[in-house]
């Protein structure tokens, strides 16, 4: 009992935490298209606990802001919880059964690719309906816009993961809100090479974001 309401607080602190980096976190992008972290916060629940808990995590971030902050109503409910479960549960899946860092890596980069090919079809069938645009004009924006703005923030996403991965565990481990086999679960370690491509790859999509803003 004392084990599941620990893993009860953590994911409703993740969820919290989730929603207050969407909050504070958009970054404008590509015309419309904003960029935010949750999805992050919400991998890393899911590497901690599975793929159902990325799950839950999603919908009541979701949920919580299409009453708040977004203005697509019951749309970008459904569209929000589609690309951050293609990431999030794809990485946590893959990696639940054999914790080891190269397995966190598949995870997070085949998370990375599956949301970029699912949002890019679910673009095409549902953003005419909220923009009110032809599906045409929407399908001439798939790869100037939609493309490489999925593809940045499944990136930013994966490196950033990886990063901030082990240090919350650890510190959720001190704070005794994670069982010992739960944080002990993760073999291996993150080598030099491996934060220094998180790292380049961060870097890489800010400037790009930068980029896309006129900034440079």
């Amino acid at each position: 009992m004392q084990t599941r309401t620990k893993k009860l607080t953590v994911l409703a602190m993740l969820s919290a935490l989730a929603y207050i980096v969407m909050v504070v976190g958009r970054i404008p992008v590509i015309m419309f298209l904003k960029y935010d972290p949750k999805d992050v916060i919400i991998t890393i629940g899911g590497f901690l606990y599975g793929p159902l808990s990325a799950l839950t995590i999603s919908a009541v971030v979701s949920f919580v802001e299409m009453f708040t902050v977004s203005d697509t109503g019951f749309v970008g409910l459904v569209m929000n919880i589609i690309s951050s479960c293609s990431f999030a549960c794809t990485a946590s899946y893959i990696y639940k059964n054999n914790r080891t860092i190269m397995r966190a890596i598949i995870g997070l980069i085949a998370g990375w690719l599956l949301t970029t090919a699912v949002m890019l079809l679910w673009n095409y069938f549902i953003t005419p309906i909220y923009m009110g645009l032809p599906r045409e004009a929407v399908a001439e924006l798939l790869i100037p816009a939609f493309l490489p703005f999925n593809l940045l923030k499944g990136g930013l996403n994966a490196a950033i993961t990886m990063l901030l991965y082990k240090p919350i565990k650890k510190a959720l481990s001190k704070s005794h809100l994670v069982s010992e086999e739960t944080a002990a679960a993760t073999t291996g370690k993150m080598n030099i090479g491996t934060k220094l491509v998180s790292f380049f790859i961060i870097i890489t999509c800010v400037l790009l974001i930068l980029v896309f803003q006129g900034h440079i």
